[in-house]
């Protein structure tokens, strides 16, 4: 481009100049010309550190990795003909995963003749859903696949929330302890 939009070291607007006059400012000031927004007309470019630059991007780019949370999906496996003992047992962990902020898969396995009645799993993850209603709520409809049934449920809050949650659960818990 013949012509750039300079930016100035401190982030002053210097105007629009020729090329050759930016690249002439860039040696005088000891700095690099940069050019941050290529597609704007004319271009923009400022006079900066271009080794600073790309530490700054990095360490953007680090921070925005670190807030992101991960979605951790734990899996609980049941057969259609599964004992009431069972089932609550089943239950407990998937109410401790969605406490926990984790999403739950739930696998109903069919084996030999179980597979012509798809409804003994259908009602068991309808009664599933229900009894953790007020922790999770069903992200994926129960589905057949194959020799399994396959539900997904979520947690009604995300996995930070619940973190803090648990945290001032268990201060307030330290505190009645105490007193």
């Amino acid at each position: 481009m013949p012509e750039v939009r300079l930016v100035g070291p401190a982030g002053e607007q210097v105007g629009i100049v020729r090329i050759e006059d930016a690249l002439r400012l860039a040696v005088e000031a000891d700095l690099d010309l940069v050019e941050v927004a290529p597609m704007a007309k004319p271009p923009v470019c400022k006079l900066m550190d271009f080794g600073k630059f790309k530490y700054e991007a990095a360490m953007k780019e680090r921070e925005s990795r670190r807030n992101q949370t991960h979605t951790i999906i734990k899996e609980m496996k049941l057969r259609p003909k599964i004992d009431s003992h069972d089932y609550e047992t089943k239950k407990g962990h998937v109410e401790r995963f969605l406490k926990a902020g984790d999403k739950v898969k739930i696998t109903i396995m069919f084996r030999g003749r179980e597979q012509s009645r798809p409804e003994l799993g259908l009602r068991l993850l309808a009664k599933l859903a229900e009894d953790v209603e007020p922790l999770g709520f069903v992200e994926a409809t129960p589905k057949q696949d194959g020799r399994n049934m396959i539900m997904v449920l979520a947690p009604h809050r995300k996995k930070s929330e619940a973190g803090k949650a648990s945290a001032t659960e268990d201060s307030q818990e330290d505190i009645s302890t105490t007193n």
